[in-house]
């Protein structure tokens, strides 16, 4: 009995490697040949994920093999808006963890993060979230702002770490700690804690968007785009803005 491409379609959807796929270039069928070749493009999309992955695992192994157990990825967003706070997260994944498709946040759709944000959420050992307020980075600067929310999101684990993996900022926490430059492309865990950290912070900024409309915040999550710079001219500032940051400084000189 002849296959059908119905079924053929059915047998690709489970073949793992693209010597299987052989006997399909080889049927007579343009059905079936389109088939293989779509087969052959998701098993070349998967070899690349679990390539980039295990090269974002180099340095979890690093200190697995250093004797670590608990590794924290730590990464922050909000530095540069106006307004809201700046959000730091820490993860710490389990060590057989596969999250095929984990990147720096910023390089992810908003729909990709958010499906990797509850696959991260089931998957982790523990995750900690540390909010540091307006009010709080305009009286220590966002820098220093910055440190405390991941000494805060650190301090959230449900599990203690024995070493910390944080992008870029070194923080000074404990002894066992790496900080890399652009590490949310570099780690799975400080890529994690980017996609949790953001994925957090744009919720809170769309419910103040509701509570202080005008100013775009649903779209621009406090940046300082046009709509937000206009807001700011027409509004004013709102309790959440930043008063030590210029474009709102301004606004606050206008309105005086």
């Amino acid at each position: 009995m002849t296959k059908t491409i119905k079924m053929i379609k059915n047998e690709l959807s489970n073949v793992k490697h693209p010597d299987e796929l052989t006997a399909f270039f080889n049927d007579p069928r343009k059905g079936v040949q389109k088939l293989a070749e779509q087969a052959n493009k998701r098993l070349t999309k998967e070899a690349l994920l679990l390539e980039k992955y295990e090269t974002m695992c180099r340095y979890e192994r690093a200190a697995y093999q250093k004797g670590a157990r608990y590794i924290a990825g730590i990464d922050e967003v909000g530095r540069g808006p106006l307004a809201g706070p700046v959000v730091s997260a820490a993860v710490i994944l389990p060590s057989d963890a596969k999250l095929f498709g984990v990147n720096d946040s910023k390089q992810l759709s908003e729909a990709k993060r958010e499906y990797l944000f509850e696959e991260i959420k089931q998957t982790a050992v523990s995750i900690g979230i540390g909010i540091i307020p307006h009010d709080v980075i305009d009286q220590v600067n966002i820098y220093e702002a910055t440190k405390l929310a991941m000494k805060a999101a650190v301090e959230n684990l449900t599990v203690e770490p024995d070493h910390l993996l944080i992008d870029a900022m070194p923080l000074g926490y404990m002894e066992n700690e790496t900080s890399l430059i652009k590490g949310d492309s570099l780690s799975v865990s400080i890529a994690a804690a980017s996609i949790i950290a953001k994925v957090t912070r744009d919720q809170m900024m769309r419910q103040y968007a509701r509570t202080y409309p005008g100013y775009d915040f649903e779209h621009n999550m406090g940046y300082g785009t046009k709509n937000h710079l206009q807001g700011l001219k027409e509004l004013g500032i709102t309790p959440i803005h930043r008063k030590s940051f210029s474009p709102v400084k301004e606004s606050m000189l206008h309105f005086e």
